[in-house]
């Protein structure tokens, strides 16, 4: 693998798990898939880490369904459901395919470069 590309993966994998909307599970396939680095077991996590990434990413249509529903009025609260629905709605219109919260960003961002982790 080119090794910008897996400082890139790296950085952003960090970044990933910083962020307060990154799932325990997604935390946990990050922490294996950075210890593999370097090893042999490196290609078997980096198929793994990118599955979970692939089920974890919210599709922007799922983020606005679970907003404007009750159990995400139950989550976030009325008005900050609200507020996430209109968001979701606004940055679908301008394009975008999935959640903007800085998890989904990150893991975005990680599978832009899934081709050359895979190589």
């Amino acid at each position: 693998m080119d090794k910008d590309v897996l400082n890139y993966v790296i950085d952003k994998t960090h970044e990933l798990m910083s962020a307060p909307s990154c799932s325990s599970e997604t935390k946990a396939a990050a922490e294996a898939w950075l210890k593999a680095v370097g090893t042999e077991e490196e290609t078997a996590e980096t198929v793994k880490y990118i599955e979970e990434l692939e089920a974890d990413i919210m599709p922007i249509d799922l983020l606005i369904g679970f907003a404007e529903s009750d159990g995400g009025i139950k989550c976030f609260g009325e008005d900050t459901a609200k507020n996430i629905a209109a968001h979701a709605r606004e940055i679908k219109a301008a394009g975008a395919k999935f959640c903007d919260c800085p998890a989904c960003a990150a893991v975005a961002a990680i599978l832009e470069k899934k081709d050359a982790l895979l190589k």
